[in-house]
């Protein structure tokens, strides 16, 4: 299942794009243990693109009287990898959003076309088969301008001065409590999860995009998903789903780092992640703007 909005994006496990689908029908004889296994493309065997014999990175296998010929190697990636990759990715965000706040605060339009081209650049991301570097680099510049803008002038006002830090708190605490939930398995992402995030999230998005609608050509609230007990009940689903999208991203990481994926795909988690924890602050900020009453 592969989708071109940046937050539903999900790399894997089916065999037509090399990337995750988490629907994809398990291979004849695949061990049942693992839902994954048989349609993994990082898993050894026929359908591995990164095994022996099928790996682009690898040395061609060659007869012992021959010389081996060179191939160009890229190792598998490791944790450190994603660690230093979404690190980067992260503080890229923060550099953004320290001069969207200090210098942009009371430019709000200038910092909406910054989100505007963030969201286009992602997009972008989300349909390329392979990461860009600085693509993924950019968006996140982009989109730490518009959030640090938005989040000084939010900052500035009587009722939600410190609401901007009251998110950032709130996005590492569910952050941490997501990573130990999937540690200790009391979260387990399988396909039917997987089903259920999405679905589930695109309704959220559909909704809210037709509330925005509602508030561009009706005026006032839309359908009331701003303000008021449904906006804290669908600001509280907003995050809740943020944070069972980051079950998918750990997800995907553990697999990518069991199956030897590329090292280049740890920009793929960095990105995921990113996108993320963005979406859980920004319904953060909004869910603490509306409980704290303006």
């Amino acid at each position: 299942m592969r989708s071109s909005n940046p937050v539903f994006s999900r790399r894997g496990f089916s065999r037509d794009t090399g990337y995750a689908g988490f629907n994809a029908a398990p291979q004849a004889g695949a061990p049942t243990a693992n839902p994954y296994a048989g349609t993994n493309p990082y898993a050894q065997g026929d359908g591995n693109p990164y095994a022996q014999g099928g790996n682009p990175y690898a040395q061609d296998q060659q007869p012992v009287t021959q010389a081996p010929q060179y191939a160009p190697q890229s190792r598998p990636m490791t944790m450190d990898d994603v660690v230093m990759r979404t690190g980067l990715t992260l503080g890229t965000v923060i550099v953004g959003a320290t001069v969207g706040w200090l210098f942009l605060t009371e430019k709000l339009g200038f910092a909406l076309g910054a989100g505007l081209v963030a969201m286009v650049l992602g997009f972008v991301q989300s349909f390329k088969r392979k990461p860009s570097p600085p693509l993924i680099l950019a968006y996140a510049a982009l989109e730490g301008v518009f959030l640090g803008a938005l989040s000084g002038h939010i900052n500035d006002l009587p009722k939600l001065s410190g609401a901007p830090m009251q998110a950032v708190l709130g996005t590492m605490a569910v952050f941490v409590a997501m990573l130990v939930a999937y540690k200790t398995r009391i979260v387990r992402v399988n396909a039917r999860f997987t089903r259920f995030v999405m679905i589930a999230t695109m309704g959220f998005v559909l909704l809210s995009l037709v509330n925005m609608l509602f508030m561009v050509f009706g005026g006032g609230a839309g359908l009331g998903f701003r303000s008021g007990g449904l906006g804290i009940a669908f600001g509280l689903v907003g995050v809740v789903l943020g944070a069972l999208f980051l079950a998918l991203d750990f997800k995907q990481v553990e697999d990518g780092i069991a199956y030897g994926a590329p090292r280049e795909e740890s920009w793929l988690a960095a990105f995921g992640l990113t996108v993320t924890l963005v979406w859980i602050y920004t319904e953060m900020l909004r869910l603490i703007s509306i409980l704290r009453g303006d």
